[in-house]
């Protein structure tokens, strides 16, 4: 009797146990596809041949074919020329914008989580907006605003301020449109984590003697941290990519990333379209170190959590 009772119990665990990766299976070969076959292609320009006549990059789609010159000359210019600059500016910008981000972000995510109350589904909304309009729309309204009759120079005009033109090539401009365009992608997923944590748990710290301040400062801020972390690789990840920020906030020199450089070799020159590939796939392992440190972290909490 016993053994008949075991069997449909053990015949259901272990349909349950291939139910949902038989159901996630097709997304995930979708998404394998849609990114290990673009990649290749990336790896097959970037290492390939050009063209005798036009000189134009061609892909070898052969492995044992390929040639590592274009990675060299990529290498050298990062580290000793030209594209050392544009690298460290790119960093430069990328933490500025993000350190911004998180100054402005956090108050906002945990105001909206903690203190919004009835509030808090019109300013989930709010939040939300950006996201139901192009990002290049919001560009451009930045640009209305910004430019030399635009409302921003208006308003510095009615209190005795002279006009500025902050679309002439100034890093603030990048780093603030940069801050403007990808704040709500930093907000959400670290509303998300505060919202998680237990109000019971808070309220326990202030019963043993805590201070606001004290149990936000031990107990918030901790248990908050996926949550950060999870909006800078969110917004971290594009910034580092991004190339028409600058070109519609700027379009200056002074102010090009690694982005408007790969948009050049890419689309603007037919002999450089290797090293252009090249870059990419030097850009792509920069983005995988953040991700990995950021899987690293996420797997090192649950382990501690799990204790």
């Amino acid at each position: 009797m016993a053994s008949q009772l075991e069997a449909p119990e053990a015949e259901a665990v272990g349909q349950s146990r291939w139910a949902w990766p038989a159901l996630a299976l097709p997304g995930i070969v979708w998404l394998v596809l849609l990114f290990l076959t673009p990649f290749y292609a990336i790896l097959a320009v970037a290492m390939g041949t050009r063209h005798p006549i036009f000189l134009s990059a061609e892909p070898e789609w052969n492995p044992l074919r390929w040639d590592p010159a274009p990675f060299v000359e990529v290498f050298a210019d990062l580290f000793e020329g030209r594209l050392s600059v544009i690298g460290l500016r790119t960093f430069g910008y990328v933490a500025l914008a993000s350190l911004l981000c998180v100054l402005i972000g956090y108050p906002v995510a945990y105001f909206v989580s903690r203190r919004a109350g009835r509030w808090r589904g019109l300013l989930l909304v709010l939040l939300l907006a950006p996201f139901w309009i192009n990002y290049l729309m919001r560009m451009m309204a930045w640009v209305n605003l910004l430019s030399p009759d635009g409302y921003v120079n208006r308003i510095l005009g009615r209190f005795g301020g002279s006009p500025v033109d902050w679309l002439a090539g100034r890093p603030s401009t990048v780093i603030l449109g940069m801050v403007y365009g990808y704040i709500p992608f930093f907000i959400i997923p670290l509303y998300a984590a505060l919202d998680r944590i237990d109000k019971n748990t808070l309220e326990a710290a202030r019963d043993l003697g805590a201070s606001p301040f004290s149990a936000f400062r031990r107990i918030t801020l901790p248990m908050s941290k996926q949550g950060v972390l999870a909006g800078l690789v969110i917004i971290m990840l594009p910034m580092f990519g991004d190339y028409y920020t600058p070109n519609l906030l700027s379009g200056s020199p002074r102010t090009r990333l690694i982005g408007n450089e790969i948009d050049t070799f890419v689309n603007q020159s037919t002999s450089l379209g290797g090293q252009g590939a090249a870059l990419t796939v030097v850009l792509m392992a920069l983005v995988a170190v953040l991700m990995v440190y950021y899987l690293r972290s996420v797997a090192r909490s649950s382990r501690e959590a799990r204790r």
